[in-house]
């Protein structure tokens, strides 16, 4: 007998492959291109070998799952399940959902993409939310609608340590990007409805952690006030220096117990080394009674 729903997300999700066994939960790999070559986290290339290649001057790029990569991945778990529920990143941030969307029409209501309108660690909060409803019994249907209904409950704040990725992707010009340099600028970009918009620029790392503090202190008294919340440190590259992060927010916040985790790869190919993020989520499933 077939089990019923497969939970299926990408690697931009943030979880180990050790993790996603733990939690039942199925993984595409992301791929990055350095130099010219293709590779795919958690399986042909580490979060050290990265850092490693980026630090000696590599070009990186990033690129969607092909289709026949995707392809391959849901005939598998078809195999096991009657239905899968596959939660790529925002749609505002690459083509993944839509090409899934198209794709998922020649499987006649046994594939179900999801717009959550997420990254990183707010994704894993609801790729964690599907998992759980599902082993609750709800249909495919309901887990979707909940997760497109709920996906802007959520806010993403990220502070780069280098210019340079930013201004190799086009989002600022090679002359701001010099004198943000010079000026020890450090731009703070936010996520919220699934796009990238500036939020703030400071001077130096200190103020940058200072100012997202301050607007995670803001969206939870104004956005989810008297609601419960989730907040999730990540960052990129230096372990240490995102352990100081969650420290920080950890003090902020000694209500709530914060956790880490590394940026996955296709975005530190926007961030580089050194990038600190946070995420807040209001958090349903933990009342319900979710062990994870």
């Amino acid at each position: 007998m077939k089990n019923k729903i497969a939970i299926l997300t990408d690697t931009n999700s943030g979880f180990s492959a050790e993790e996603a066994s733990v939690y039942g939960i199925e993984m595409v790999p992301m791929p990055v291109i350095l130099d010219g070559e293709t590779y795919y986290e958690h399986q042909t290339i580490t979060q050290e070998d990265f850092f490693l290649r980026l630090k000696h001057g590599a070009s990186v790029k990033t690129s969607q799952p092909a289709p026949y990569v995707l392809l391959e991945v849901w005939e598998r778990l078809l195999k096991d399940y009657e239905q899968m529920i596959y939660i790529p990143m925002s749609s505002g941030l690459s083509g993944s959902y839509d090409t899934a969307a198209v794709m998922a029409r020649e499987y006649q209501g046994r594939v179900y993409p999801v717009n959550n309108r997420r990254i990183s660690v707010t994704l894993r909060q609801s790729v964690l939310e599907a998992r759980f409803y599902a082993d609750q019994g709800m249909t495919a249907e309901e887990i979707v609608r909940f997760l497109e209904r709920d996906g802007l409950n959520a806010s993403i704040y990220l502070a780069v340590n280098t210019l340079e990725y930013l201004k190799r992707s086009g989002r600022i010009t090679p002359a701001g990007a010099a004198i943000g340099t010079m000026l020890n600028m450090k731009p703070v970009l936010q996520i919220q409805g699934g796009k990238l918009d500036a939020y703030r620029k400071v001077r130096g790392m200190r103020f940058a952690m200072n100012e997202m503090i301050a607007a995670l202190k803001h969206d939870r008294d104004n956005r989810f006030p008297g609601q419960r919340v989730t907040i999730r440190a990540a960052y990129s590259g230096d372990e240490k220096q995102g352990e100081v992060w969650r420290q920080e927010l950890q003090a902020a916040f000694p209500d709530l117990l914060i956790e880490k985790d590394p940026l996955s790869l296709s975005i530190a190919c926007h961030t580089g080394d050194g990038a600190l993020g946070v995420g807040l989520m209001r958090d349903i499933w933990h009342k319900k009674g979710c062990a994870f």
